[in-house]
């Protein structure tokens, strides 16, 4: 049993609290007590968080940030993409994933889905281990000290033969010999997955109660697609599969509908947004007030990582939105940040985490609020506002220290980094 002292915390209202006591036992908060002296508690100065979830990530797209800033648009940066995919193999791909959710936990990051289709070697051969990069990216987020859900996605029409299951049934058996690693399941998008193949991987999921998330509508030219092809909108196609359900998370949604938003809403789905991949890839801005109004939950990823900072995935819910409809304060710093951490958890299965109560995981994330973008600000609306990634002081990951004082307590993120990502 160990204690921590927060100076301010937050612990799911409107504002933080003053002088919480926290004890942690084992991989669990034990016991949480606002207003209490500090003891012989280890002090935390700045706000004490839940961790922050990453729900939506793309590990070997890091080697992309910076590089792909030519004049295009998505499906030309998409290109890019394909030609990075081409020249990973399973030992770079778990350096390149190490450092990325390396740099995740500097980031105050705690829980990471990595939404996974880099699958086979080259040409689509299957290694040995027709798992080896899944196995790859686990141990890398084990060595970076996150947790994981390995959102193992069905990829079957169109880019890399690398991504690509000869069926939905062959992507189960695959999937299926993960057992005993935190699994989830994900139908890549309605142009890589047919209907009835989005049904067998709707169905794996449901019968494992797992989470299952799918991109939806991430440009309008994947609605003119569905149109086309299935007469629906991707996200009817995918109710129609069986998918829709409050295990499921549409990934952007950014062009979806008025009756794709009752749709969401009603199924009590997540969406994950990532504004920071959405804004880099000129995606356009989602309806979240709409979709949080309609019933739907709301959590953050950072997607093809052009920055790894869910603190500026958060406030850029707002902030874009302000852009798109000329209005302020349609999301307030509370909900942001429940949406950046108890969001993203329960959209990866885990519902015991971020937040702070007694038999919560002990995943915890300090920010300091001793730099200049935090001088004067207050404690919640200044971190979600004003903070960054680099405010981050100290992470804890089911009661073990991963970030102390701004830098991973075993990796050298940035030599790392350096070092796995060609000049």
């Amino acid at each position: 049993m160990s204690a921590l002292w927060c100076e301010h915390a937050w612990l799911g209202g409107e504002a933080a609290q003053e002088g919480v006591l926290l004890t942690i036992d084992g991989d669990r908060i034990a016991g949480v007590q606002p207003g209490a002296d500090p003891g012989a508690a280890e002090r935390l100065p700045g706000l004490t968080i839940p961790g922050l979830a990453n729900a939506h990530s793309h590990a070997f797209q890091r080697a992309l940030r910076g590089r792909a800033q030519a004049p295009g648009s998505f499906w030309t940066w998409r290109e890019q993409m394909y030609e990075l995919a081409e020249t990973i193999d399973p030992d770079g791909l778990r350096a390149l994933a190490r450092a990325a959710f390396a740099e995740m936990a500097l980031a105050g990051i705690t829980l990471v889905g990595e939404f996974h289709y880099l699958h086979h070697g080259p040409g689509g051969t299957p290694y040995a281990d027709p798992n080896e990069l899944g196995r790859a990216v686990l141990a890398a987020a084990g060595e970076a000290g996150l947790r994981i859900v390995l959102l193992d996605t069905c990829y079957l029409h169109g880019g890399s033969p690398r991504f690509r299951d000869a069926s939905a049934e062959a992507w189960a058996q695959r999937v299926s010999q993960l057992d005993g690693a935190a699994v989830g399941a994900a139908i890549h998008s309605v142009r890589a997955v047919a209907p009835d193949a989005a049904r067998v991987v709707a169905a794996w999921a449901a019968g494992r109660s797992a989470p299952l998330h799918a991109h939806v509508s991430e440009q309008p030219a994947e609605n003119a697609f569905a149109a086309e092809t299935f007469g629906a909108t991707p996200t009817v196609v995918l109710g129609e599969a069986g998918a829709l359900s409050e295990r499921f998370t549409a990934i952007h949604a950014t062009h979806v509908s008025e009756a794709d938003i009752a749709l969401l809403g009603g199924a009590a789905a997540t969406i994950c947004l990532c504004p920071t991949t959405e804004r880099d890839l000129a995606d356009g801005i989602g309806p979240a007030r709409a979709l949080a109004d309609a019933g739907a939950r709301l959590a953050l990823g950072s997607d093809s990582h052009a920055v790894i900072d869910l603190l500026e995935e958060a406030r850029a819910v707002e902030l874009d939105e302000r852009l798109a409809t000329g209005e302020r304060g349609r999301h307030g710093a509370a909900a942001l940040l429940g949406a950046a951490t108890a969001g993203g958890y329960a959209s990866l299965g885990l519902p015991d985490g971020g937040r702070i109560a007694p038999g919560a995981l002990a995943d915890l994330t300090t920010i300091g609020r001793d730099s200049v973008r935090l001088a004067g600000t207050p404690p919640l609306a200044g971190a979600v506002f004003c903070a960054t990634a680099a405010d981050v002081r100290h992470v804890m990951v089911g009661g073990r220290w991963i970030v102390r004082d701004g830098r991973h307590v075993t990796i050298d993120v940035a030599r790392e980094l350096r070092e796995v990502i060609a000049p």
